[in-house]
């Protein structure tokens, strides 16, 4: 969404050069199946099993996002001729602002429907 529909204009005015900007919805699909399998991993079950408080998970959160959204970023400065430095900055903190809210989103909805996991009591 973040890339096909919310911030199109400004990767396409940064990147048309250097990039296809047609998304490929499976492949993005896929990645976003496994970037919230490793939400849940590290950041969402941890959380509920110790009863984290909810900045806690805000901020391990968006680490989470920061650092998996960074690695495709730097990767991609690091090896990618005119990848923009603007477009790396803007999505890490696009990553780390997604993830945070995700995060804290999956904790309360975990514990407003189940009892017993040991957080919110």
């Amino acid at each position: 969404l973040w890339l096909g529909l919310v911030a199109k204009a400004f990767y396409q005015s940064r990147m048309a050069t250097v990039v296809n900007m047609e998304v490929n919805w499976p492949v993005a699909g896929l990645f976003y199946a496994l970037h919230v399998i490793g939400i849940m991993f590290f950041v969402t079950v941890p959380a509920v099993q110790v009863g984290l408080p909810l900045p806690s998970v805000l901020w391990r959160g968006a680490l989470y996002g920061f650092f998996t959204y960074a690695t495709y970023d730097l990767t991609n400065l690091a090896t990618v001729r005119g990848w923009p430095a603007s477009v790396a900055l803007v999505d890490m903190a696009w990553g780390a602002f997604l993830n945070a809210v995700v995060s804290v989103a999956s904790v309360l909805i975990i514990a407003r429907t189940q009892s017993g996991l040991g957080w919110g009591r």
